[in-house]
């Protein structure tokens, strides 16, 4: 924690205490929630960015997307439009944000949605000629206008949000007691080989409640990065020299994993938007070797001038073990919404 975060200690603790009465104010009903008929499932987090939230929707799109009709809404961060927007051929990372936009790329089945008001983006979809019958929340565990009927919050393994403090002196959007509202809380990002000690440990420091079931995942890679035209082995590339770029929040994993000694590293914001300048000064940077980013950057880079030399690797959360009870937790769940 730097100098400047220990100053603002008192600034974290009325904005503790601002987020407590809002959360009590909606617990007491005093602040309205708005429910519906449907499965509506939050994943979120209690924290500001970076514990994969992407990854786990699209392993909930992956178990449900065969047996029944999904959407998933998310705000569209930095996106350049504004108000509810369903996502359509004439779309791109700019209309939806580049996560919504990669969620539309990979999962042509599903319908996309975006709108900073959840309660109106979920009215809006029920009113579509095709429905959905689920419908995910992206990054909505602190939108409590609606009350979704399943939350899953998800907490760093280098993060957890029972070692931070509130903003400014952490990265907390809300105390501790907010992972209460969560039916599941899932550790990501862990050592694919997390001991058992080590996730009863963990488990004991978020003090859950006997009612609530936690899960650890790994960020599993793709075999292969892929470009415009072409696919090619990892285990190829890593020995090439190339440009590896992410704009994401903790980059990190990312180059550890594809880079070698002679690779150069370039790291721009979370969701940034590159200008021509970037462009023009990654093009330079890269000459004429291979540009690798991850996939959000690339829906973003996929129209540039750096097409014929960018690829990206896929990647996507896997559970260290107990995958079948989280599945049948989620199935349930939505069975027993949809029968009632």
């Amino acid at each position: 924690m730097n100098v400047l975060r220990k100053i603002l200690f008192p600034f974290a603790i009325l904005y503790g205490f601002i987020t407590s009465i809002r959360n009590y104010f909606f617990d007491k009903g005093i602040l309205k929630s708005t429910s519906f008929d449907i499965p509506v499932i939050a994943v979120g987090n209690l924290s500001v960015g970076g514990t994969g939230k992407t990854p786990q929707i699209e392993y909930l799109i992956r178990l449900l997307s065969d047996k029944y009709k999904i959407a998933t809404l998310s705000r569209g961060y930095k996106r350049k439009s504004e108000g509810f927007v369903l996502a359509s051929a004439e779309s791109n990372a700019e209309i939806l944000g580049d996560e919504p936009f990669q969620f539309y790329q990979k999962f042509p089945g599903i319908q996309v949605a975006v709108d900073a008001n959840r309660t109106n983006g979920i009215i809006q979809l029920l009113s579509q000629n095709e429905k959905p019958q689920i419908i995910l929340l992206d990054d909505a565990y602190q939108h409590r206008k609606v009350k979704a009927g399943f939350y899953i919050l998800l907490s760093s393994y280098d993060d957890l949000y029972a070692d931070d403090f509130m903003l400014p002196t952490g990265n907390l959007r809300e105390s501790r007691s907010g992972a209460n509202r969560a039916k599941i809380v899932i550790v990501t990002k862990c050592p694919k080989n997390l001991s058992d000690k080590e996730q009863e440990e963990i488990r004991l420091k978020l003090k859950l409640t006997c009612s609530q079931q936690i899960y650890f995942t790994f960020i599993d890679y793709d075999d292969f990065i892929y470009g415009e035209n072409q696919k090619i082995a990892v285990n190829e590339i890593k020995s090439e020299t190339k440009l590896l770029l992410a704009g994401i929040a903790k980059p990190t994993p990312f180059f550890d994993y594809l880079k070698n000694e002679n690779d150069e590293c370039l790291t721009f914001p979370d969701h940034h938007n590159f200008s021509e300048t970037d462009l023009y000064s990654i093009q330079n940077k890269a000459e004429n070797k291979k540009i690798i980013t991850t996939e959000k950057d690339y829906v973003r880079l996929k129209d540039s001038k750096l097409v014929s030399q960018l690829y990206y690797l896929p990647i996507k959360s896997t559970f260290i073990k107990h995958q079948q009870n989280f599945d049948a937790t989620i199935l349930d769940y939505v069975k027993e919404n949809l029968d009632s």
